[in-house]
């Protein structure tokens, strides 16, 4: 049986046709029998691999525009319009027109301005925030702060259930376009869709499918949404979070956090604020350009590609490495809740097990790198810009030998 998964997983390799696109990420490509040092990266949905390009393009930013230019870079080498400018690169695997996101904080910080943002546009007499119960805990975090500051309460609902939930008393619900701890992918255009026929406005988490799987954020009317780009999109370690303000939603959007670069006339240095037009408004203070330049030419892997053809090796890749762990695991050891109907998985397989944090910590000495959650649940992210099938067959034997 490993066989012949092994000579499966070979020729899905030789016909894949993102595999040009391995080239472009400082990543081995291990073959199946290779020794433990050349290891497997499953942890993508973590903090994604390192693009080729980027740490020629630090070193310029470093030398060239930052110890040459000097301040003169904000104009001369474009410092000064990188957030809507990397947005823009951003907006067409978020499914959004240009002029629309605008990247720059953290996610954190994108969350607490869309949230604010929707409350203030919604009218006083909807005094609640929905919030996915099985969120991200910060998520919460923030859902229950937004709320304490504009005099609402927060429900928490199964992100399933919020379709049905949303009603004339809601003025915004956070949902998470994929659950971080099973992979679960949510119903973003059918949620939207209750949201709006209730008179409410929803703003979407897409830290965990944005690089991973189609999202149309235009197509499908969404209000405002946040991400992050260190996951599938590959910015790197703490890279800037961006912010999606529907266009027709920008004249109203009121951020809890004006600052000047997203004032009309930011080098004015008025007492009095007046924001600026369009997704700037989405600004607040100085932006981390070494970070957002990274960012930047991390995103120039994906030129050429499809998000489409994307989801189709991330949905292959995800039920080879469940046709591996069933054939190789031993029955009753490992149980998969990440749902297997392709319609509701995202580009993850949670599996859970016991003494996950041990076994864990084994598979990452024996070179596959994952990642678990408390208290059972051992994570494996599938990035299809670089991950291949004989990484998932490695993994999955790699995981048998350490349960046996």
């Amino acid at each position: 049986m490993s066989d012949s998964l092994l000579g499966r997983a070979e020729r899905l390799d030789a016909d894949d046709q993102l595999a040009k696109i391995r080239d472009r990420f400082d990543l081995e490509a291990p073959s199946d029998q290779a020794a433990g040092d050349a290891g497997v990266y499953l942890d993508g949905n973590s903090l994604g691999a390192l693009p080729h390009g980027v740490a020629a393009r630090l070193q310029d930013v470093v030398e060239r525009e930052w110890g040459r230019l000097r301040i003169r870079s904000w104009d001369e080498s474009g410092w000064w319009t990188a957030p809507e400018r990397v947005g823009d690169r951003i907006a067409p695997l978020i499914g959004a027109a240009p002029g629309q996101v605008v990247v720059g904080d953290s996610t954190s910080v994108n969350v607490f301005k869309a949230l604010v943002g929707a409350v203030r546009m919604a009218p006083q007499d909807r005094d609640e925030v929905l919030v996915d119960a099985a969120t991200f805990p910060t998520d919460g975090y923030i859902a229950a702060s937004a709320a304490r500051m504009t005099g609402r309460t927060v429900r928490p609902v199964r992100a399933v259930d919020m379709a049905a939930e949303i009603g004339p008393r809601t003025a915004v619900a956070l949902v998470n376009h994929v659950d971080y701890r099973t992979g679960r992918l949510h119903d973003l255009p059918g949620t939207t869709a209750a949201a709006h026929a209730a008179g409410a406005l929803v703003v979407w988490d897409l830290c965990h499918s944005a690089g991973a799987l189609p999202v149309r954020l235009d197509a499908d009317g969404v209000d405002l949404a946040v991400g992050c780009t260190y996951k599938y999109l590959n910015g790197g370690p703490g890279a800037p979070a961006y912010l999606y303000i529907r266009r027709e939603l920008q004249p109203r959007f009121d951020s809890p956090l004006p600052g000047w670069n997203s004032h009309t006339d930011p080098f004015g240095m008025r007492p009095d604020y007046e924001p600026a037009d369009g997704a700037p408004r989405g600004r607040v203070g100085t932006p981390e350009i070494l970070s957002m330049l990274a960012l930047e030419a991390a995103l120039e892997a994906w030129d050429g590609v499809s998000i489409e053809e994307v989801r189709c090796k991330s949905l292959a890749l995800s039920d080879f490495f469940l046709e591996c762990v069933a054939a190789l695991v031993p029955d009753g050891m490992v149980e998969s809740i990440t749902p297997a109907e392709h319609a509701l998985r995202g580009s993850q397989v949670s599996l859970r097990c016991e003494r996950a944090g041990e076994v864990m910590a084994a598979l990452i000495e024996r070179g596959v790198v994952g990642d678990y959650r408390r208290p059972d649940v051992l994570r494996f992210g599938f990035t299809p810009l670089y991950t291949r099938y004989v990484d998932a067959l490695r993994a999955a034997r790699t995981l048998a030998d350490v349960l046996r």
